[in-house]
């Protein structure tokens, strides 16, 4: 785990109380990482820091922040500089996935004004907001970091229902590519991910399926079994860990001339 020589770097992970964000999280403390996870859900995020310390050992804190807000996204920035002095990674994980139809002749799920702003507020403003935040901090120090954006496959292909998801991962591909080239200069690495068909995370709630089947037509039961029908060259859905190892390659140095570019984590899937 020297390898990657991550110990006592200081990590934020947005969203980080569940699912990729928790991987992201325990695969940082794993090599030394000092975690600061940063969730909107505080009874969560204080359970979460609270086994990561009891697993991994470490310094780690849990931060209550609003990607949303420039105030709570400023004040997270301060705290964490206040409590190790600095920071050198930032993982833009946070995210929300809410299933809509631009057109519903039914009535039932069709995209509202409210489900767009907030879709778009949290995946790409709030990517925004916490981008700039810590690369200030970043040029600042003078020594430079690592900062990973989560996008996804949806970004590139479209999906049916989640437009507006979609969208704002697609987003997600031209502001790595743009803050790259502006980040550069200061020794600052900018790169994304995009994983495929994972196994369940808290974006797969009951509440998701039902609204994602509806707009595909079909039942709760037919779109868990079309997870299974996907062609995956490797035969299986992704694990978490699997991403979080690849999150954890791009902020350290091993990486270091990877830049700009958003790294596919599909096991090889395709619409072809």
């Amino acid at each position: 785990m020297d390898w990657l020589g991550l110990e006592d770097k200081v990590a934020i992970v947005t969203g980080g109380a569940s699912g990729i964000g928790r991987a992201c999280c325990d695969g940082f403390a794993e090599v030394g990482a000092h975690v600061v996870l940063v969730d909107v859900d505080e009874k969560r995020g204080n359970q979460a820091i609270g086994e990561l310390g009891r697993d991994f050992g470490g310094n780690h804190i849990f931060v209550r922040m609003d990607v949303t807000s420039r105030e709570s996204v400023d004040a997270m920035i301060t705290k964490v500089v206040d409590t190790f002095g600095g920071l050198d990674i930032l993982v833009n994980n946070a995210g929300i996935n809410i299933p809509r139809l631009l057109v519903d002749p039914a009535g039932k799920e069709e995209l509202s004004e409210e489900v767009w702003d907030r879709v778009v507020s949290i995946n790409q403003k709030g990517v925004f907001l916490c981008t700039q935040a810590a690369a200030r901090v970043m040029i600042q120090s003078g020594a430079g970091g690592a900062i990973i954006n989560m996008a996804s496959e949806a970004g590139m292909e479209g999906s049916e229902g989640q437009s507006a998801y979609a969208g704002t991962k697609a987003a997600i591909y031209t502001l790595t590519r743009s803050w790259a080239k502006e980040l550069g200069r200061y020794g600052i690495r900018v790169t994304g991910v995009a994983p495929g068909i994972l196994e369940a995370t808290a974006l797969r709630s009951d509440e998701y399926e039902r609204a994602l089947a509806y707009t595909r037509g079909i039942t709760v039961d037919q779109l868990r079994a079309g997870y299974k029908k996907v062609s995956i060259p490797l035969g299986r859905t992704g694990k978490l860990s699997e991403v979080a190892n690849v999150v954890c390659f791009l902020a350290s140095e091993r990486s270091g001339y990877v830049h700009g570019t958003t790294i596919n984590i599909t096991g090889g899937k395709s619409r072809a």
